[in-house]
C-alpha cells in the first residue's frame, strides 16, 4: 500500500470573499488512493494512523489533523476529543483525487467551499 500526498487549493467560489479563489489557502492530505484516484477504504482501515490533513492559509498558522471516517462520512478532524472542530467533506468517498478535480469542504461556518486538486504524489 502506498500513501499519496494530495494538495487542494481554494478554487473560485462566486458569491463569497473567495470569488477568485486563493492558491495560498487549502489542504494537504495524506491518504491511500486506488488507481482511479479514489480513496482506498481497505488500505485506509490499515493505515488510519498515517492518514493526515494539514489546513493552510496565509493569515493563520497551519492546523494539523487527521483524515477520519464515520460510517460513509469522511471528515477532517483536528481534535479527537471534540467533534465541533470537524470539517465534513462532501461525498469524499466518491471523489477522484486527480489533478484538476474539485472537492467541497465545509468551512467553520458550515458553508461548502470548492477546492481544486493541484498536486498528487506518492509518498
Amino acid at each position: 500500500m502506498t500513501l499519496s500526498r494530495i494538495v487542494m487549493r481554494l478554487a473560485r467560489n462566486p458569491g463569497t470573499e473567495f470569488a477568485d479563489g486563493d492558491d495560498h489557502r487549502g489542504y494537504t492530505v495524506v491518504a491511500p488512493l486506488l488507481e482511479d484516484g479514489k480513496l482506498d477504504v481497505e488500505a485506509f482501515a490499515k493505515a488510519r494512523a498515517d492518514c493526515s490533513v494539514r489546513r493552510f492559509a496565509p493569515d493563520e498558522e497551519a492546523v494539523i489533523g487527521r483524515l477520519a471516517r464515520r460510517g460513509q462520512t469522511w471528515f477532517f478532524d483536528y481534535d479527537a476529543a471534540d467533534d465541533t472542530d470537524d470539517e465534513p467533506v462532501h461525498r469524499l468517498g466518491e471523489h477522484s483525487f486527480l489533478l484538476g478535480e474539485y472537492v467541497s469542504v465545509a468551512d467553520e461556518d458550515g458553508r461548502m467551499l470548492a477546492y481544486k486538486v493541484t498536486e498528487v504524489s506518492p509518498l
